[in-house]
């Protein structure tokens, strides 16, 4: 059972491993309307998600949703970092690198084998953290579900 954290940044804004501080709705929109790998996510599934995920909860210091990570992991060997995204209104301050930073801090993902993410066009964010491209590329295999969360119909 994992202890929740909460660190602050020098701007104020505060990052939360809390699930219940979590406001579902923001990061459910965001990632259903915005996000380019899970448009369409039903509430549901992403519920389950977060259910079965470390959480990192990004605040402004009123207390608003700003940002979100989530890593998928048995906090033993292995974690991928994934759903991270800061809402438009609050980049610029650093917070985005700020969020990265912490998630790898989390004494629950100290001394695994492997980190993983994937990403579509932050391959600076993240190499400046020690990501880098698969050695070998050729060990992976994966089952890709094209589409899993079709847009809904439109009555």
């Amino acid at each position: 059972m994992s202890v929740f954290i909460t660190e602050t940044h020098a701007t104020g804004y505060t990052l939360s491993t809390d699930p219940a501080q979590l406001d579902v709705t923001v990061i459910h929109r965001w990632l259903s309307e915005e996000s380019y790998w899970a448009r369409h996510i039903p509430r549901a599934t992403l519920e389950r998600a977060i259910a079965n995920s470390l959480n990192f909860g990004l605040y402004t210091p009123d207390g608003q949703q700003a940002g979100f990570a989530r890593v998928v992991t048995d906090r033993a060997t292995f974690a991928w970092l994934c759903d991270v995204f800061v809402l438009p209104a609050f980049r610029g301050l650093g917070l985005s690198k700020w969020l990265v930073r912490q998630v790898l801090a989390h004494p629950d993902l100290q001394n695994l084998r492997r980190h993983l993410l994937a990403t579509f066009d932050a391959h600076t964010l993240y190499q400046r953290f020690g990501y880098e491209p698969l050695d070998r590329p050729d060990r992976w295999l994966e089952i890709k579900h094209h589409n899993p969360y079709p847009a809904p119909p439109t009555t």
